[in-house]
């Protein structure tokens, strides 16, 4: 994942690598890439990332976070050490490209709190998960600790199907 700067939005220059892959049999080895826009909070710019581990029956697609600096925000202040969501559900693990989780956009409640993260299941649904920005924080600071943050991602939580013709 790069970072690069422009003083006109049409002129961009001194890119820089912003959060490399990791080296060896982490969840994010093998690929990683920005996932929604950043989120701007009290503690520096909160970003959502997926990560891609290769194994011998395909790929699998989690969600890990970090946490940049507000001021600088080439500088990545914490990083989890874990994923904090991946495929669990059937129809995240089964479908046209099973094992993957891969979020696309994401809403802010009114309360600056709530979040509704949109994401693609199995290359087959577009779906919902809700969480909250300090949890994914707090998750943050523990360094990964826990398996998972987001509390629905049941069938329910999946709000359409995508179908190839």
């Amino acid at each position: 994942m790069w970072i690069s700067f422009s003083p006109d939005l049409v002129n961009w220059g001194s890119h820089q690598l912003l959060l490399p892959t990791r080296r060896g049999a982490w969840w994010d080895a093998n690929k990683i890439g920005l996932s929604p826009p950043p989120i701007k909070t009290k503690k520096g710019w909160l970003v959502l990332y997926h990560g891609v581990r290769h194994h011998a029956s395909g790929s699998l697609y989690r969600l890990g976070l970090a946490l940049f600096s507000l001021k600088n925000p080439e500088t990545c202040l914490l990083r989890g050490q874990s994923w904090m969501f991946g495929p669990e559900a059937d129809y995240e693990l089964v479908g046209d490209v099973g094992g993957v989780v891969f979020p696309c956009g994401l809403t802010i409640g009114a309360d600056d709190d709530s979040i509704n993260l949109y994401y693609g299941a199995a290359d087959s649904s577009i779906c919902l998960a809700q969480g909250s920005v300090a949890d994914l924080l707090e998750w943050l600071e523990q360094d990964g600790r826990r398996s998972r943050v987001w509390p629905d991602s049941s069938p329910s939580a999946c709000t359409s199907t995508i179908r190839p013709r």
